[in-house]
């Protein structure tokens, strides 16, 4: 117990960053499914926009935003705020000059982003990262922690002791001692949820798009900010956050289902939003 509390202290000390959201599977998972659904002009205008990229697909360049923190730190500093909204305290209602000043959230950027792409003036290179960004931000603000109105970072400073066998990503691997992993509530969600179910991203994503599609949505709303709201409410409604600091297996089960409902709407909403932005 005592080798677990040290942990536990020293992943609050050594890991102030936010934690990404769906990591790399997850957001490959949601621009995959996406691309199956896309109109065939909106298709070609995104062969057109990627052409040149290590791997030409929604799925390729869903955590490229993410990836700029090691590439370009500089570029990721100036849009890390871009990732994710933060809520008042007992409020989920989106209200622009409070939440997202100068369009520095989730919700501003997605629309920042999708003005450049469907701006066919815009420079090419201007329009591939609009898409590539827009990859990305669509799944974050389905990810509940990154609309979150709790003052913990979106669970990053909610710690948490997860007994496990599922080996943890590189970087975090300092954490786990004795199959206990030092982590937080944030990470459960962006990572340890999807990984433990121990399927390769292509057979997930064939999984998930094998159910019936389109996914029931939770509103009709093609506006970011209502999207954020509806993740933000889930924190509660659906328990996301545990009572006692330590868990296993069972918390990672019962939430799974959400988490990949959450990435079927995500993909749905990716591509109506690519397909009435690139089909003339």
């Amino acid at each position: 117990m005592i080798r677990i509390s040290l942990l536990l202290l020293a992943c609050i000390l050594l890991c102030p960053q936010r934690a990404l959201a769906w990591s790399n599977s997850g957001h490959r998972m949601i621009g995959d499914i996406a691309q199956r659904h896309l109109t065939p002009v909106a298709s070609a205008q995104v062969a057109l926009l990627l052409q040149g990229e290590a791997e030409p697909s929604l799925a390729g360049v869903a955590s490229w935003a993410d990836t700029l923190r090691k590439s370009n730190p500089e570029s990721y500093k100036k849009t890390e705020r871009w990732h994710y909204i933060n809520f008042p305290a007992g409020t989920c209602a989106y209200r622009p000059q409070r939440d997202c000043p100068d369009g520095n959230c989730v919700v501003g950027q997605i629309e920042r982003q999708r003005a450049i792409l469907g701006d066919r003036a815009q420079p090419l290179q201007a329009r591939r990262e609009a898409l590539k960004f827009l990859v990305h931000f669509v799944g974050d603000v389905h990810q509940p922690l990154h609309a979150s109105n709790r003052k913990d970072k979106g669970g990053n400073d909610f710690q948490i002791s997860l007994r496990t066998d599922l080996q943890p990503e590189a970087y975090a691997q300092k954490n786990y001692v004795d199959g206990v992993m030092g982590t937080n509530l944030h990470s459960i969600w962006d990572y340890y949820i999807l990984a433990s179910e121990g399927l390769s991203t292509p057979r997930y994503a064939d999984r998930l798009s094998a159910l019936p599609w389109p996914p029931k949505l939770p509103g009709k709303s093609a506006n970011p900010a209502d999207w954020a709201s509806e993740s933000c409410k889930l924190i509660d409604s659906q328990h996301l956050y545990p009572k006692p600091h330590k868990m296993d297996s069972r918390y990672l089960d019962a939430q799974r289902p959400l988490a990949e409902r959450q990435l079927r709407i995500a993909a749905k909403r990716l591509a109506d939003l690519l397909n009435a932005t690139l089909t003339d």
